[in-house]
């Protein structure tokens, strides 16, 4: 019996699941009351940086819907780190479904995306899904920072870590 091809929806979905899924346990190490811990004066408290991968999810969101507009205002954290971290959770299950839910048109549909300042270009819906998903990659690296700079013990992400040995 042949195997079914897994598609590009297909391929994203289960990397999206896994990487959230390692975002929310790095959310969740962290000591929640501390969310107002700035490494640096010009670095964002924790709780913003938590707040970072809410936001990237209304990208997704606005690219699955056709246009990215980053001149709205996005909604402000909420008071506790907690809230953020719940938000984080349902915003993930809304995007994981509505791109379950996307049509393959849907998904190859072009949508300007910035890629400088003051300077659009034409990307795919699915490759702006990517993109988001990488800077949640990207933000996740700074959070463990974070974590160990709060006195947090920092879980694994790809491999052990001096907190969490595989052994």
């Amino acid at each position: 019996m042949a195997q079914k091809t897994a598609t590009e929806k297909d391929m994203f979905l289960q990397t999206f699941e896994r990487e959230t899924a390692i975002t929310t346990k790095l959310l969740k190490a962290y000591p929640v009351a501390q969310g107002d811990f700035r490494p640096h004066e010009k670095s964002r408290s924790a709780k913003e940086l938590a707040w970072t991968f809410v936001a990237e999810q209304s990208v997704a969101d606005m690219a699955l819907k056709g246009k990215v507009d980053f001149s709205k205002q996005m909604p402000t954290p909420p008071a506790a780190y907690a809230e953020a971290v719940a938000a984080f959770e349902k915003a993930c299950r809304e995007t994981a479904s509505k791109v379950e839910n996307a049509s393959e048109e849907q998904l190859q549909k072009i949508v300007q995306f910035p890629i400088g300042p003051g300077k659009l270009g034409d990307f795919r819906c699915i490759d702006v899904l990517w993109t988001t998903l990488q800077d949640q990659v990207h933000h996740r690296g700074q959070f463990s920072v974070y974590l160990r700079m709060a006195g947090a013990k920092v879980p694994s992400i790809y491999g052990p870590s001096l907190d969490e040995p595989w052994t």
